[in-house]
């Protein structure tokens, strides 16, 4: 049989309205949105009507949606683009005089550009966690500085779904003068997002997250926010992203995102329903023996991180051919015998070894259906059991 789909944090399934929405972008309407003809007419307004349908899922307005080449180039622009732009005027001591705030569990599109501009003199403040994956705004307040360019901590965290009181943090960096980033990406679709609610500067979107293809994503950039484009050729996108719009993907991005303000806020029910049935047949079969990772509460309505005590989650999941999951361990083979190492996300949440080793993130979606989530639940059980 076809495995059990339960990675949706990993990645969507191309929802079929959003696959008839792009098809005729890829076969008869072809043209280069920038012509003045027909053909480049229609893709122009194609591409409008998505800027349009974004902008309505965050409550934001359709000038301040850029389309991107995905998510990861959604952060590094705002991440490179606040900084580059803030000290390009700094003879000889390049970035020394931008400070950026990020958090511990943060995805790697936030942390490896941070990496980068340490490497080029500009300094990066870590914010801790605590069990359940939260950042405190206490500890926000306490790093921020004058010279802080940009807070950017995740909306959501990819792993075990916490959400972080975005809204707090914003507010502070407001106060201080920097610009508030948030990586939206795993929110997007599972509960509401309000831009101005939240009170961020700079949100990033996967489409590819959201039931749209890979390789496509949004910057949203507040009316009034300037960055230094991260990509410089031709003036598209207002002149914030050069490269001829990806016309299909745009479009595709676009219905997704209609799809998604229409569902809400069902889908979140819906969600949280499918993981909350998992959670609750994994604790019958297993009881004390499977441990929950995050926040029992204030977590992605989808998501759902667990140990699986005594067990290796790597084993346990090859164990499970019918299900398709994530880890939270990585295993190394040795001579001698396996060495493990815990997620960055687990050991900053202080997951014991012991414990992590045995993490799965089991994600359900759109698609997932009851009578999965129970053969799912029963197939662990019975391994893990045995």
């Amino acid at each position: 049989m076809t495995p059990i789909y339960l990675d949706y944090n990993a990645t969507t399934p191309i929802d079929p309205a959003v696959l008839d929405a792009m098809l005729p972008y890829l076969r008869e309407h072809f043209g280069n949105p920038s012509s003045s003809h027909a053909y480049g007419q229609t893709g122009h307004e194609a591409v409008d009507r998505a800027r349009q349908q974004v902008a309505a899922l965050l409550n934001a307005q359709p000038d301040e949606i850029v389309f991107t080449g995905g998510g990861s180039e959604a952060s590094n622009h705002a991440l490179k683009g606040s900084v580059f732009l803030k000290v390009r005027g700094i003879f000889g001591r390049w970035a020394k005089d931008a400070h950026v705030i990020i958090s511990a569990v943060e995805h790697p599109a936030t942390i490896q550009p941070c990496e980068f501009l340490k490497r080029m003199g500009c300094r990066v403040t870590v914010l801790p966690v605590d069990g359940t994956g939260m950042v405190d705004p206490a500890a926000v307040r306490k790093a921020i500085e004058r010279r802080t360019t940009i807070v950017s901590v995740m909306h959501s965290n990819n792993e075990v779904g916490t959400i972080q009181p975005i809204r707090e943090i914003a507010a502070i960096a407001r106060e201080h003068g920097a610009l508030m980033h948030t990586d939206a990406a795993q929110s997007m679709g599972k509960v509401p997002m309000d831009v101005n609610d939240l009170g961020v500067d700079l949100l990033s979107i996967a489409g590819h997250k959201l039931y749209a293809p890979k390789g496509v994503g949004v910057l949203f950039m507040k009316r009034g926010v300037k960055l230094e484009p991260l990509i410089h050729g031709a003036t598209h996108e207002s002149a914030r992203r050069a490269g001829t719009e990806n016309v299909p993907h745009v479009v595709a991005l676009g219905q997704a995102c209609e799809i998604a303000r229409q569902s809400l806020p069902q889908a979140t029910e819906r969600l949280r329903s499918l993981r909350d049935r998992l959670w609750d047949r994994l604790r019958a079969g297993l009881g004390e023996r499977v441990v929950l990772n995050g926040h029992p509460d204030k977590r992605l309505p989808n998501t759902l991180n667990v140990n699986f005590v005594d067990r290796i989650g790597v084993d346990l999941l090859k164990a499970v051919p019918e299900i398709a999951a994530s880890t939270g361990s990585a295993c190394h083979e040795g001579d001698q015998q396996r060495h493990f190492t815990l997620s960055p996300v687990l050991t900053a949440m202080g997951v014991p070894l012991h414990l992590g080793r045995g993490a799965l993130r089991l994600s359900v979606g759109r698609f997932t259906t009851e009578e999965e989530i129970d053969r799912a639940a029963n197939a662990l059980v019975r391994q893990a059991a045995s």
